[in-house]
């Protein structure tokens, strides 16, 4: 069995994406299965090539000048359950995927864009659908489905930037409805890019002006003050079970990109022990609370496979708010499941076992209908064709 790791693509997450698939790579070439490291450039180029699976290629020397070295690749065509990807010239080999195990971040990747492709080629992979990865990759989108579950969330609005370039001045009229400070995000993206707290007025445009240099939609949301930030991962398909939880501690306004991936090794990497405490300090009837919930919202939005919860604490109303949902989370959140007695092998194992088991589930679902539409759309042709004569 072939397994592919695709990783990098097209967008600002694309360094943390380059991690997760390394360590990814590494530890299920350490189970022994041959891994066919797949890797997407910020262009969108492709490329398959072993030297792909080694972290010392992207961080030693210059890396568009080894990239061009190599020859790009393209997806071939899909046989039978099975994927292949073909490198570029008459000699170019062929790798053929068994089954996907994407380790990418933000859109172009987690958002569902990349699973559609697993799914046209009608082969396993690891992780969320199509249609939960789209949904849980949008804020604005997992904060509707909070409400619409009567699941306690922050208040918040949201606006587009064609709705921003019509009328910002309704727009900030509106956002001042909210009780402050507020935090202004890009709603589809994440490791805390382009996030910035307000708590004056006149710093508002500029945030939601920096918000939209990285998408197209922004959420504005009530800041949780007295904050404990609080992560509960699941893992599982019909019977998803929830990990210990973990609280993440930081200095600044924010969980910030930098208190995840670069401080001390990076919360998010799991490398920062003295950033996480595991389990959090809640007391058990909270600690109840957010394990049910991260596994009710784990189905409600139909994941399969594993994804982490993110939650917000008020430690003075002594309230939890459900904040966010990510699909194959930075590095798989190993440290966590480990804390709860899962190994990273074993955990990487059981993914495998559970894309394999949704697999299955879905081919046994008929596909086909067979109709004599086309033969009753050639009569009908031919009658349109007399009349018109």
């Amino acid at each position: 069995m072939t397994i592919g790791v695709f990783f990098g693509s097209r967008n600002s997450e694309h360094e943390v994406s380059i991690i997760t698939g390394q360590l990814i790579i590494s530890e299920l070439r350490k189970l022994g299965y041959h891994v066919v490291p797949i890797y997407i450039d910020k262009k969108g180029q492709w490329f398959c090539n072993p030297l792909l699976g080694s972290l010392k290629f992207f961080t030693e020397g210059n890396l568009e000048e080894k990239l061009g070295r190599l020859k790009t690749g393209a997806l071939s065509n899909a046989r039978e359950r099975q994927l292949v990807l073909k490198e570029e010239g008459m000699f170019g080999k062929n790798e053929v995927i068994d089954i996907a195990f994407p380790a990418f971040h933000g859109i172009n990747g987690e958002d569902g864009t990349v699973q559609g492709i697993f799914e046209l080629a009608n082969i396993p992979y690891v992780g969320c659908g199509v249609a939960s990865s789209a949904l849980t990759m949008d804020k604005v989108f997992t904060k509707l489905l909070f409400k619409s579950a009567s699941i306690p969330t922050a208040p918040f609005v949201y606006f587009t930037s064609d709705e921003w370039k019509k009328d910002k001045n309704a727009i900030m009229q509106n956002i001042q409805k909210l009780q402050w400070p507020i935090f202004v995000k890009p709603a589809r993206l994440g490791s805390s890019i382009g996030i910035a707290k307000v708590r004056e007025e006149k710093d508002l445009e500029n945030a939601c002006e920096v918000a939209l240099h990285y998408d197209t939609k922004v959420i504005v949301e009530e800041s949780v003050e007295n904050l404990m930030d609080i992560t509960c991962a699941v893992l599982g398909n019909d019977e998803p079970i929830a990990s210990l939880i973990q609280e993440s501690l930081f200095a600044g306004e924010h969980f910030s990109y930098s208190d995840k991936y670069l401080e001390e090794g990076g919360v998010q990497l799991g490398n920062a022990e003295n950033k996480i405490v595991i389990p959090a300090r809640l007391s058990e009837e909270h600690t109840k609370e957010v394990r049910d919930l991260a596994v009710k919202i784990f189905k409600l939005a139909d994941c399969t496979g594993i994804a982490r919860v993110d939650f917000l604490y008020d430690k003075q109303a002594d309230k939890v708010y459900a904040n966010e949902i990510n699909t194959l989370p930075g590095t798989l959140y190993h440290h966590l499941w480990k804390a709860s007695g899962i190994e990273i092998g074993t955990l990487l194992e059981k993914l495998l076992v559970l894309a394999k088991e949704q697999h299955t589930k879905k081919n046994a679902i008929t596909m086909t209908f067979k109709s004599d539409l086309l033969s009753f759309a050639n009569s009908v042709k031919l009658q349109m064709g007399k009349k018109e004569k």
